[in-house]
């Protein structure tokens, strides 16, 4: 490497205006939705709720009850109403298959630059660090709001081809309109997608630790796995309520009327936490790190 590049680097970067981080947003964005992998984890994810759909649909074909004891919340419920499947799906993907697809989005928004030798160019002016590390996660947590969206989206089509639709029953026994459930549907998947930001925050951190975008990916993946497994364990309980998954399926307490928000709030006051604690220290492993080689 020259001198000359080396210096550039290392210049501080002009101030662009605000156009130009929109258009490095837009970029950013749609470089990875048209990435074969990231197309292919919103596949697998849309397709999660078809298979549950019509698992259910022939368990219950016939005279046989709906849902059975087990599986997913809100499953004996679907037959009635199949907005219910938007729930169950949610609640299906939320522990692992979302949380995987972000932790993959996340940790090789920096380490796959890094090992695609594309991470210097990307950093000459006028981008600077701070704000190629604060567009990499506005992309990242955008795909959180597209996987979580998606997946609701395709839970609402199905249950509407395979199941009835109409009023439907909360957890609190009462009755709400369809109207009023399909609200409650789109406020579950906006909480349900930020549930996944202290994750894309966390992936974002290990993706500036190493230059691999595949370790990067599995380290994140990895962790996930272990927080999940941790916070079943009881002799942990003291340390399960700072787990960033631990308040995930709090969600399920927006089907109470009225809506029980204790542990929403608790959630994402946790996942902000994440983001802050993490954010940071992806910001200050960016701001030092060598991306001359």
């Amino acid at each position: 490497m020259s001198r000359a590049d080396a210096a550039v680097l290392d210049a501080p970067a002009a101030r662009p205006n605000p156009l130009w981080t929109l258009g490095l947003f837009r970029s950013e964005l749609a470089v990875t939705l048209r990435r074969w992998r990231t197309l292919a984890l919103l596949g697998v994810l849309a397709a999660v709720p078809v298979l549950i759909g019509i698992a259910v649909r022939i368990e219950t074909r016939g005279d046989g009850p709906g849902g059975g004891g087990g599986g997913p919340a809100f499953i004996a419920q679907i037959t009635n109403n199949g907005l219910f499947l938007v729930f169950t799906a949610l609640a299906a993907t939320l522990p692992f298959f979302l949380p995987m697809a972000v932790g993959v989005v996340a940790g090789d928004a920096i380490a796959g630059e890094a090992n695609a030798g594309t991470l210097r160019y990307l950093l000459v002016a006028p981008a600077g660090r701070t704000r190629l590390l604060l567009t990499k996660y506005a992309t990242t947590m955008t795909f959180c709001l597209l996987a979580t969206l998606v997946v609701a989206a395709s839970a609402l089509a199905v249950g509407a081809l395979l199941f009835p639709l109409g009023d439907l029953t909360t957890i609190s026994g009462t009755r709400i309109s369809f109207t009023e459930g399909l609200g409650r549907a789109l406020l579950i998947a906006l909480v349900v997608a930020a549930s996944l930001t202290g994750t894309a925050a966390l992936g974002l951190f290990v993706s500036t630790l190493t230059n691999s975008g595949i370790a990067a990916m599995a380290t994140t993946v990895g962790l996930l796995i272990t927080v999940q497994i941790l916070d079943q364990i009881p002799q942990l309980h003291a340390l399960q309520p700072y787990f960033f998954s631990h308040y995930w399926l709090s969600f399920a307490d927006l089907m109470r009327d009225p809506v029980y928000w204790d542990d929403l709030v608790k959630n994402l006051e946790l996942q902000a936490l994440y983001v802050a604690v993490f954010g940071s220290a992806a910001w200050a492993r960016f701001g030092t790190k060598d991306i001359t080689a």
